[in-house]
């Protein structure tokens, strides 16, 4: 788990806490759109999802929280490997959709990864059908690299599903 914190104008990404476990299960629980492209995540969502979450899984992850009012908008994290790579996965709640707040959180943890995080590479995956989420790490200046065919199974699409695959280089920054 991590205690960094990082903010900008309007987004401060922090460590989870125990506090927040209610607020993750308002957020995820029977939301439709999480449901479909992260199948990982459980349907239904409980308090003990919740807080499994927040103990962590090896991710460093982060409440993407309103600056001003402190409120939860939604979830980033990233996944470091041992080659220096580290990739990049979120989610955003239904009503903080669409608002570019979630581009604005990649790029901030993107460019933290990048430059204070030790990482040489930060990318992301996106099913191609996904296009708000691909949308995010376009806008965030992620390069697509490719497409991954056939990379995974969503029982919940009931089929197997191509992933866009995104990077993002120190050089890439601006």
């Amino acid at each position: 788990m991590t205690t960094q914190t990082l903010t900008d104008q309007s987004l401060t990404l922090r460590p989870w806490t125990a506090d927040d476990a209610a607020t993750i299960v308002e957020c995820v629980d029977g939301d439709p759109e999480l449901a479909k492209w992260l199948d990982q995540v459980p349907q239904p969502y409980t308090l003990e999802d919740a807080r499994a979450y927040i103990a962590g899984l090896g991710e460093q992850a982060f409440a993407v929280t309103d600056t001003r009012t402190g409120r939860i908008l939604g979830s980033i994290g990233v996944q470091r490997n041992d080659d220096g790579v580290g990739e990049i996965g979120y989610w955003i709640r239904a009503h903080a959709r669409g608002q570019g707040t979630m581009t604005c959180a990649v790029l901030l943890l993107a460019r933290w990864a990048l430059t204070d995080g030790g990482l040489a590479r930060v990318q992301l995956r996106a099913d191609i059908e996904n296009i708000a989420s691909r949308r995010v790490a376009e806008k965030a200046g992620f390069q697509l690299e490719g497409v991954l065919r056939s990379a995974h199974w969503n029982p919940r699409l009931a089929r197997r599903v191509d992933w866009a695959m995104y990077s993002l280089l120190p050089e890439d920054l601006v």
